[in-house]
């Protein structure tokens, strides 16, 4: 008799697996083998204890779901293995859920919070526009140009519009470096139909403010020492709330801090003049580990500076930013050159550190035109 066969079952690249978890829950992952290497990617999917019919059938479209991921991690790969892009599968992901996964992506990377607070919040918008189940796929030119459109008959401010607008031009950006869309489709659209920030106007203080706030007593000395630190360094304030004082070296007379700039993730070789040296509290018996200020809350501490301001008879707006733009200015007015100070500011591009220098021309301008008539 001749002898059967046996069929030759292919092994799965990937396979659905079950971990229990100690609330009694069963974590769904995926393991994945790959070119003789294993690697493990948690589903955040979990089937519950079938206690009741409501259960059985959410642990149902669970396991739908987590079997339509697992599929699709099996085509990324057979995509990859044949060289073809996972554009096609990928484009297929919401809007919204691709916008989320940006923004945490930013923040993990150490982009400022603020930056992930805006981006959640043209989420909202982009939600309002044409709903959540808006796919990527079907992000297109005229998607984009009604989006400026919506955003446009808003009665936001027009920098918050354009913060909006420019969130989703950064998102489809980073999908095209996922694969996740061929390209952007805002490159469509020419550029003077798009939203643009307005020239911002920069509060900053005058030298001599600065020194009326030197010569003042603030109610909070270290608020004090912080923020003359940072009108003569122009530092943040995250920067300077993570300053540690090992952070801080001289070299041959020269003070100098490095500092990660909690922004843009760079690191700064920055030089400190002794003046901003001057106003660092006194280290006593501090670690090299620990930091160098010590502040309130971002609220409460703005609320001194502006008592303090008000009170040496200052009536601009001051916050804290407000001394990393007197810093700016300061240096411009002193004579340095703009390639010089968009370097000790940490500025990614040279046209941020120009806006200070269109305030330091203009006020050159006012200063010409007080010269009176001679005849």
């Amino acid at each position: 008799m001749p002898r059967k066969k046996k069929t030759v079952k292919m092994k799965e690249p990937v396979r659905l697996r079950m971990k229990s978890i100690a609330n009694g829950n069963q974590s769904l992952y995926l393991d994945i083998y790959k070119e003789g290497k294993r690697s493990y990617e948690f589903l955040k999917l979990y089937i519950v204890p079938e206690r009741t019919a409501q259960d059985r059938t959410a642990n149902e479209n669970t396991m739908k779901l987590a079997e339509a991921i697992k599929a699709r991690r099996i085509v990324e790969m057979q995509n990859n293995d044949h060289g073809f892009s996972n554009t096609t599968v990928n484009s297929k992901m919401l809007l919204v859920d691709w916008m989320r996964h940006y923004s945490k992506k930013k923040l993990e990377k150490g982009q400022s919070p603020a930056f992930s607070i805006q981006i959640d919040k043209a989420i909202k918008y982009l939600i309002k526009y044409k709903g959540e189940y808006v796919m990527m796929k079907d992000v297109d030119k005229n998607y984009c140009s009604g989006f400026i459109d919506f955003l446009n008959a808003t009665p936001l401010a027009k920098v918050t519009t354009a913060g909006y607008f420019r969130c989703l031009n950064c998102g489809l950006n980073a999908a095209v470096k996922e694969d996740v869309i061929p390209m952007n489709p805002i490159t469509k659209i020419p550029s003077e139909d798009r939203i643009k920030v307005p020239e911002s106007t920069r509060e900053y203080l005058t030298i001599e403010e600065i020194k009326h706030l030197a010569t003042s007593e603030c109610k909070h000395e270290e608020v004090k020492q912080a923020y003359l630190f940072s009108c003569l360094c122009g530092l943040r304030l995250s920067d300077v709330k993570a300053l540690r004082w090992k952070d801080l070296n001289n070299d041959g007379g020269q003070w100098r801090a490095t500092v990660l700039m909690k922004k843009t993730q760079k690191y700064v070789y920055l030089p400190l003049s002794s003046e901003a040296i001057n106003w660092l509290p006194e280290r006593r018996n501090m670690d090299d580990e620990d930091t160098i200020f010590h502040l309130p809350g971002d609220g409460y501490l703005n609320k001194l500076l502006r008592e303090w301001a008000k009170d040496c008879g200052i009536k601009k707006h001051v916050t804290f930013h407000t001394g990393r733009h007197s810093n700016a200015t300061m240096l411009l007015t002193l004579g340095a050159d703009v390639y010089t100070v968009s370097k000790l500011l940490g500025h990614k591009q040279i046209k941020t550190t120009q806006i200070y220098a269109k305030i330091v021309d203009k006020k050159k301008d006012e200063a010409v035109n007080l010269i009176p008539s001679l005849t």
